[in-house]
Formats: structure tokens, C-alpha cells, sequence
């Protein structure tokens, strides 16, 4: 069921004007469900004694262990989906034509400050 709710997403997704591509998004969600089912499994297996060997563990070092071991869980979690994040294409992304207008005619336009500063210091001289 999982597998078809995936695949039927889009090709991209529209975030608040930002594209991303679907597979970005698949990537996150899988993620963040292992964060979620990792560190609750690990526990689970804990305090229900389906590990081997853990039974004659005292309560503290059992509850120590457990916590341990679900955050270590979340960091390998973490780490993978860096990983995964590393590995992707960095395709050059050519900006906005209209952005690098308006960026260029707010770079060669002289701010107010500066007009006033130079006067200033023109009366000064």
C-alpha cells in the first residue's frame, strides 16, 4: 500500500513557489518514517525481551541501553539520508531572468544613504 501511495506521486511537487522533484519528497518521507519506526522498534524490543541475552539486565541498564540505542538509531537514520542527499545530481539550476534584472538594477541604482553620505561629504570639504 505504501509502495502505490508512492508511486503515485508527481513528477514535482509545488512547495509555496519552490519545485521540487518528487523524488526528493519520497526520499524525505521515507526517512522521516524510519525516524519514527527505528528508535519505537528498538524499544519495543527492549522492554518485551525479543533480544537475546538482555533478560538479566537490570531495569536501569535495560531503560539506558534502550534510549541509547533508539537515539543511536535515529543518528544512523540521519546519516543515510545525508548520504543519500550527497549522492544527488547537482545539476546547474540557471536562475530567474526577471530576479537577475531586477538584482543587477538594485546593484547599479544609487541607495539613499549613499546620496546623502556623499553630499555630506562634499558640504564637509
Amino acid at each position: 500500500m505504501a509502495t502505490q501511495m508512492l508511486n503515485e506521486f508527481p513528477s514535482s511537487l509545488d512547495c509555496g513557489g519552490l519545485k521540487m522533484p518528487a523524488g526528493v519528497v519520497q526520499k524525505f518521507f521515507i526517512t522521516s518514517m524510519f525516524m519514527w519506526v527505528a528508535p519505537l522498534a528498538i524499544l519495543y524490543g527492549f522492554n518485551h525481551n525479543l533480544l537475546p541475552g538482555l533478560s538479566n539486565l537490570s531495569p536501569n541498564a535495560m531503560t539506558l541501553l534502550s534510549g541509547f540505542a533508539a537515539v543511536i538509531s535515529v543518528n544512523i537514520v540521519i546519516a543515510f539520508y545525508i548520504c543519500m542527499a550527497m549522492k544527488e545530481p547537482s545539476d546547474k539550476h540557471e536562475p530567474d531572468p526577471k530576479f537577475l534584472a531586477d538584482a543587477k538594477a538594485s546593484v547599479s541604482q544609487p541607495t539613499g544613504e549613499a546620496t546623502t553620505s556623499s553630499q555630506s561629504q562634499k558640504k564637509q570639504e
